[in-house]
């Protein structure tokens, strides 16, 4: 299993609009188990989107899914003017 974790810095005032629209976007995605996390120590302004999937292949096929998901494109409209920076981390459950 490997973990997904799409972190975003807001920019100010930002966050919990940010945080709202990637908790919609993955429920209409279809994400059977994802959270969405904000700072408590770091930078500020972070909002981290998690979520697992059973391997690297199942991801890959999961990202070709949401080019043409239109209810999570729908929802995704207008998240990248919310932040500043973003990264994704994909880690390895052992």
């Amino acid at each position: 299993m490997i973990v997904i974790r799409n972190c975003f810095v807001a920019k100010p005032g930002s966050a919990s609009k940010l945080a709202a629209q990637l908790k919609e976007a993955a429920a209409a995605a279809g994400f059977s188990t994802f959270r969405v996390l904000t700072d408590m120590t770091g930078d500020f302004n972070r909002v981290i989107l998690e979520y697992e999937a059973a391997s690297v292949g199942e991801f890959e096929e999961r990202m070709k899914e949401y080019a043409t998901n239109e209810s999570f494109r729908e929802k995704m409209k207008g998240y990248t003017d919310l932040y500043l920076t973003g990264a994704r981390e994909i880690l390895r459950v052992v």
